[in-house]
This record gives structure tokens, sequence and C-alpha cells, in this order.
């Protein structure tokens, strides 16, 4: 059997903060529903989601649709942008550029911040540089 089978879903983490029934339905039993606020969502989201393109704005270099997967955590899925912030001391070493970079994972959400921490877990489970 494949490991990369036994992972878990990056998305879920924020139906499972949300609403344990929301994430069994989504994740175990398949069940999927657009709606109105989905379908705004998916539309906000195509304006980031594109893997091939890239930029490089002074110290910060964005990717955009980046896979993230981590075995230790038993997480994968894909953050909507990543921006790579250019340090002398700590992060990891790209090739093609000097120094070190950390790695700063940004998730988009459609509507008004939640008054609780149901849209951060989404990032937070990722260290600040890998």
């Amino acid at each position: 059997m494949n490991i990369e089978d036994d992972l878990l879903m990056l998305s879920g983490i924020q139906h499972m903060a949300f609403c344990e029934r929301q994430w069994a339905l989504i994740h175990i039993e398949q069940q999927w529903a657009e709606n109105v606020k989905t379908t705004e969502g998916h539309h906000l989201h195509e304006r980031v989601d594109d893997p091939l393109q890239s930029d490089k704005r002074g110290k910060v270099i964005t990717y955009r649709a980046f896979p993230l997967i981590s075995r230790q955590l038993g997480l994968t899925g894909r953050a909507d942008v990543v921006e790579l912030e250019y340090s002398e001391e700590h992060g990891v070493q790209l090739e093609g550029y000097e120094g070190k970079w950390l790695l700063h994972p940004v998730e988009y959400k459609r509507g008004k911040q939640k008054p609780d921490d149901r849209d951060a877990v989404q990032v937070s489970c990722f260290p600040r540089f890998f």
C-alpha cells in the first residue's frame, strides 16, 4: 500500500475545526454540494490557482498553488500561495538563489475573518520554514 494514500487532506483541517460532521461528510463519505458561497470561493481561487505563475519582488518570491506534504504530520494539500522571504541565517536553500529562505504559506478565504481559528489552523500546522 502506498503511504501517500494514508495522508489526510490539508483542507480537511479547516473543515474539522468548523464541524466534525462536515469533515466526515466531505472527506469520508465524499458528499459535497456546491452552493453560491462555494462557487464564489472557487472563482476567487482561480486567480491564485496557477502553479506555473510565480514572481519575485525584492527579497520575496511568491509561488502559487504550491504543493505541501508532511509525512510526519500525515498531511497533503496545496497552499494558495507560499511566500519565500530571504534570510541570511534561517530557512532553506533554493536552487538558483543565494542565501536562505523562510517559507510562509498563505491561504485565501472568502468572507469575513472568523471569530475563532478555524481558518488559521490550515496554515499554522506547517512550520514557518521547512
